[in-house]
């Protein structure tokens, strides 16, 4: 019987090390409870690479929250998968594969994370692959699909749930950022082409530049407390969903709700 081939197309693949260090310790922080509450505390490192950095720093950031979680990385790239192979250890596989997510025995993963991976498409493939990789979810399950630069100083995702996309989160490291629309830059395929007057994305990021400009004079006190006192105004009363609390902001980070920023209908 032929094998199936995998659906999706080959990446880039660069990758470097820590260079999803802020995605990964927002789903540990966020998805942890989740996890504990697991049957099967499964992810996936879904277009890990050329390297499998990626993957073992996930694992290591996951066990933070839940000692046996699992981590499957998965390349449409055999070679990469044959690359990435030796660093296989307990808790850590490597297996050939795209969007239709391969896993043994039927499994279901409680996490998968694409990052990175949809870039190189066009904006009306997400919503089909999205909707492929959330078919493939546990029930309290969690996709997490977004891009960051190369080292990992902005980066911006989008998570979802079975039912669909749920919030979009900016994350930065605040000592490199001049103004909140940097990260415009870094907007995942499914709202890059979006930041144009009219779009609420494009909205949102005019808002927040503007209120990053009203504080300041919170910049003497240090970049972390400018972009508290930033995301406090972005949520204060007729604002913007914000979902999280100081606690994620001083990490240099806002997570907004997904309708909020979804694409105008056209």
């Amino acid at each position: 019987m032929r094998a199936t081939r995998p659906v999706g197309e080959v990446t880039r693949g660069t990758t470097n090390p820590n260079r999803l260090r802020r995605m990964d310790r927002w789903i540990a922080a966020q998805h942890g409870s989740s996890l504990r509450r697991s049957d099967d505390p499964l992810a996936v490192d879904l277009g890990y690479g050329a390297a499998p950095w990626t993957a073992l720093e996930l694992l290591v950031r996951l066990r933070t929250a839940r000692p046996d979680a699992e981590v499957v990385g998965i390349e449409i790239d055999p070679a990469r998968v044959a690359a990435a192979r030796p660093y296989a250890r307990e808790g850590l596989s490597f297996a050939h594969g795209g969007f239709e997510v391969p896993l043994p025995g039927g499994r279901r993963p409680a996490l998968i994370r694409a990052a990175n991976v949809l870039r190189q498409y066009d904006e009306e493939r997400v919503a089909e692959v999205w909707t492929r990789l959330r078919a493939r979810l546990a029930p309290d399950g969690l996709l997490v699909e977004g891009t960051c630069d190369e080292i990992g100083r902005r980066h911006v995702w989008v998570a979802l749930g079975p039912e669909g996309p749920r919030t979009v989160t900016f994350a930065t490291r605040l000592g490199s950022l001049e103004r909140p629309s940097d990260l415009a830059e870094r907007l995942p395929k499914a709202l890059i082409h979006r930041n144009v007057p009219g779009e609420p994305v494009h909205a949102f990021l005019t808002d927040f530049d503007r209120a990053w400009a009203a504080a300041a004079p919170f910049a003497s006190l240090g970049a972390r407390q400018r972009w508290i006192r930033t995301v406090r105004s972005l949520a204060g009363p007729g604002g913007w969903p914000v979902t999280d609390t100081p606690a994620r902001w001083r990490q240099g980070e806002v997570t907004v709700r997904w309708e909020a920023l979804a694409p105008a209908q056209r």
